[in-house]
């Protein structure tokens, strides 16, 4: 085992209209994706385009989502650890501009207790928080072994608090802040309090502010991809996420600065393609959107 990520399995049915039907009403949609989905499970996948495929323990059904989903695992080297469920969960997005609309149908109600797993050889262990049970587990056999732990914070969930005190690298979004009612500053004082070594609050276009080693507080700026370019941003903090782990197993020496300056330029290529397989890049994709788009200046988005 390379490393290993923990989180919720969702197929994906990502699609572009500009009108909802209700009551009896029908659409078409101008395009859509079908793709694997799940904050760490996509993060997963981005670990294993680039390079280091990642273990997963996962929500598996076994009906014909849930097969579908193994098949797409297994494309990318990655191996799967069932924690079963009756049902395949579904999302339905719907992009539009910075901005995309989710309905979720989620089976969360886990068969069968955490698996015990081989750990050999894991450098590294990211979380979303989905199977509590599972993460906090984890996070202390991780931890106690001093190999490395990251918590992608999307919202508040019932052993936030708890597991942080596990976590070496905790990116939360500004959601979380307002959950816990903290500012900005706020969230990175009570990160820094749990013992989390890096942390940072991400803030869509304008980027990101974090901490770094020392304790210096800094802000990573997005890149400037055009607005009339980004098709859909789903999945790209993901994708942000995937890309760092892969970027610290793989240069375990570099500094944060240059694991996150990695990651923003996958995330920065993402957001221009429709549905998460599709928007996961290839080192070489990282390369051409760091050639090609500077950071975002803060009067750059009135100019575009």
């Amino acid at each position: 085992m390379k490393a290993l990520f923990i989180g919720q399995a969702y197929i994906d049915v990502t699609f572009i209209t500009d009108h909802i039907p209700t009551g009896d009403d029908k659409t078409v949609a101008d395009d859509y994706a079908i793709s694997f989905g799940g904050n760490a499970v996509t993060a997963a996948f981005c670990c294993a385009k680039l390079g280091i495929a990642p273990d997963l323990l996962a929500s598996v059904a076994d009906d014909w989502l849930g097969r579908m989903f193994i098949d797409m695992a297994a494309k990318y080297g990655i191996s799967v650890h069932h924690r079963k469920v009756r049902e395949s969960s579904l999302s339905f997005i719907m992009p539009h501009g910075t901005k995309r609309a989710i309905v979720r149908c989620r089976d969360d109600h886990y068969l069968h207790p955490v698996p015990p797993l081989n750990l050999d050889g894991a450098r590294g262990l990211h979380l979303d928080g989905h199977q509590p049970d599972a993460a906090i587990h984890y996070a202390k056999i991780f931890r106690d072994a001093g190999v490395l732990t990251s918590l992608d914070g999307g919202g508040l969930r019932s052993n936030t608090h708890e597991l942080l005190g596990f976590i070496d690298v905790a990116v939360v979004a500004e959601r979380l802040c307002e959950q816990m009612d903290l500012t900005t500053a706020g969230m990175l004082d009570y990160l820094q309090g749990r013992g989390c070594r890096i942390g940072a609050v991400t803030q869509g276009s304008d980027g990101m502010v974090w901490y770094d080693e020392t304790g210096e507080r800094r802000h990573l700026p997005s890149l400037a991809v055009p607005k009339r370019l980004v098709v859909d941003t789903n999945g790209a903090g993901d994708i942000f996420h995937g890309a760092y782990m892969y970027s610290a197993l793989a240069r375990p020496d570099l500094p944060w600065i240059d694991h996150f300056t990695f990651a923003r330029a996958a995330s920065a290529h993402a957001i221009q393609h429709l549905g998460n397989e599709a928007s996961i890049p290839s080192l070489r994709d990282i390369d051409v959107t760091i050639e090609t788009w500077p950071e975002r200046q803060p009067r750059a988005e009135a100019a575009e």
